[in-house]
């Protein structure tokens, strides 16, 4: 594994490695397997947090590398679902909605605590994280995301665009440019998915995950 984290090439100043490039560059195909609404997004998904978990582990980026087991779960979960889900649509689709305000105030303050809490562990051993506090708002920003999107809830979008605004300068601030420049297009398509999500959440009168779950 030790190759993963060598440097691949350098641009603008920035060292690029494999890990972070080949981890990322299989996040986009995902990205993409899923508008197709592929069902080997989730593989792609899973294989790519298998790697970025090594490259951020060495790291000590304790909070990105836990996100990536997040991800290697839903990516799991994901899976498991859509599988069931191709007996009543073909396209594995979910219907969207907006999130209630209790709901909301569940996930936000599921991420204020959450935050606390990791946050302190992670400042308590120093050694888990260079960055305890902008680690542990990536770690329990993306388990919040999910959340939201396995409830098929349009607020997961946003929780994403918030996840990204700390997470772009955090990989180019730890030498993680490529995840850097992959951040800024995912919160490019992250517009785009909420524009969708928020046009079906209009249109859909079935409650949240019922294909998924029936």
């Amino acid at each position: 594994m030790d190759w993963l984290n060598g440097e691949a090439f350098t641009a603008f100043g920035q060292h690029i490695k494999w890990s972070d490039m080949i981890g990322n560059t299989i996040g986009l195909i995902a990205l993409a397997l899923g508008w197709r609404r592929s069902i080997w997004t989730w593989p792609a998904q899973f294989l790519s947090g298998v790697i970025l978990f090594a490259a951020f582990a060495t790291s000590h980026l304790t909070g990105s590398a836990g996100k990536q087991i997040v991800v290697m779960a839903v990516a799991a979960w994901g899976y498991w679902q859509w599988t069931r889900g191709r007996q009543q649509a073909q396209d594995g689709s979910i219907a969207v909605r907006f999130a209630t305000w209790r709901e909301r105030a569940y996930l936000f303050g599921g991420a204020v605590l959450g935050t606390a809490a990791v946050g302190g562990l992670f400042t308590l051993y120093p050694s888990l994280s260079w960055d305890p506090w902008p680690d542990a708002y990536i770690f329990v920003g993306t388990l919040v995301a999910m959340i939201a999107q396995a409830r098929g809830m349009v607020e997961f979008w946003f929780a994403w665009l918030l996840v990204d605004l700390v997470g772009v300068p955090l990989n180019f601030a730890n030498g993680f440019a490529f995840s850097g420049f992959v951040y800024v297009l995912y919160g490019a398509l992250v517009l785009w998915g909420l524009r969708d999500w928020w046009l079906r959440s209009r249109t859909s009168g079935r409650p949240a995950l019922e294909g998924a779950a029936a």
